[in-house]
């Protein structure tokens, strides 16, 4: 089921760091490039929970990256090469949006990674996500840009009302 769902995973995660790029060099860009696509996997696996959603956002699309773009300010800067747009039209808003909520609030990453437990991509084994849901300092501080509450809120607004209504139906918290 993850390979259904790679492509947008990886163009999601690529928006993430390169909108909210690490601070300190290689090690900082794969700790928080790591973060990123825990957060994005989690988000994707919640947002389509099937085999039968995977396959639809697979023939559709996920709409790509324009609004996320303009939001950011990053529709502003030129697109000079092809191969440069190309993988973003793989990006979700949703999942982009929902990743935002759980890289800033630990909480939240805790609840969306147990309601993971039973879904279809469960494999049986626990997947703990353990830079998510539990950074360290070193995770923390390769991820200031990527984890800090005011520079995602943008983002994490646009859907997080969806987010908590995943997590816990007919609780959602108006935000």
């Amino acid at each position: 089921m993850l390979a259904d769902l790679s492509p947008l995973i990886a163009a999601t995660t690529q928006w993430l760091t390169r909108s909210y790029p690490a601070c300190g060099g290689a090690l900082a860009a794969a700790l928080g490039e790591v973060q990123a696509r825990q957060a994005v996997t989690v988000a994707a696996w919640l947002r389509y929970p099937t085999p039968t959603d995977a396959a639809l956002v697979r023939m559709a699309g996920p709409g790509g990256s324009a609004g996320l773009d303009w939001i950011t300010g990053a529709d502003a800067t030129p697109q000079d090469e092809a191969d440069d747009f190309a993988w973003r039209t793989w990006v979700d808003e949703v999942v982009a949006s929902w990743a935002a909520c759980l890289l800033t609030d630990e909480e939240l990453a805790r609840l969306a990674v147990a309601a993971l437990a039973d879904g279809a991509h469960s494999t049986g084994a626990p997947i703990a996500f353990r830079r998510l849901v539990s950074p360290d300092t070193h995770d923390r501080q390769a991820a200031a840009l990527l984890r800090h509450p005011d520079l995602l809120a943008p983002v994490a607004a646009l859907h997080r009302t969806a987010l908590h209504e995943r997590l816990d139906p007919g609780q959602a918290l108006i935000a």
